[in-house]
């Protein structure tokens, strides 16, 4: 598997960690979109949000918590951020390994661009 994340996880890639424990780790984006932007990957590979199974429900709680601790960290949980997870290359998804996106410490506006995207039916 040539996967960008377990590539990070395997510290075969380096990266800006700022977080990890048995389950997840967490790490800054390399494309920040946001003043904080932070990534939150399971230690477990799963490709897509389609792929997340039952069994996982504990897990990708776990990426939402860990979300939270680390907006307390950055010093914006109080004012607000924001948590992304795409699914799928229409969605914006360019890694196939599920990741939540954490981003604050700016006002962070809706919708979340400008145009909206042109799509096939």
């Amino acid at each position: 598997m040539d996967c960008l994340f377990c590539k990070i996880l395997d510290k075969e890639i380096p990266a800006d960690i700022v977080y990890e424990d048995d389950q997840v780790i967490a790490f800054r984006d390399i494309n920040p979109q946001a003043p904080s932007h932070l990534l939150v990957i399971p230690r477990q590979h799963i490709a897509t949000s389609n792929d997340i199974q039952d069994a996982d429900c504990e897990l990708v709680g776990r990426m939402h918590l860990v979300a939270a601790k680390l907006a307390r960290q950055e010093g914006f949980a109080d004012s607000g951020y924001r948590t992304v997870m795409n699914c799928q290359e229409a969605a914006g998804q360019t890694v196939f390994h599920i990741h939540l996106h954490v981003l604050g410490g700016k006002p962070l506006g809706w919708p979340p661009y400008t145009e909206r995207p042109k799509t096939a039916i």
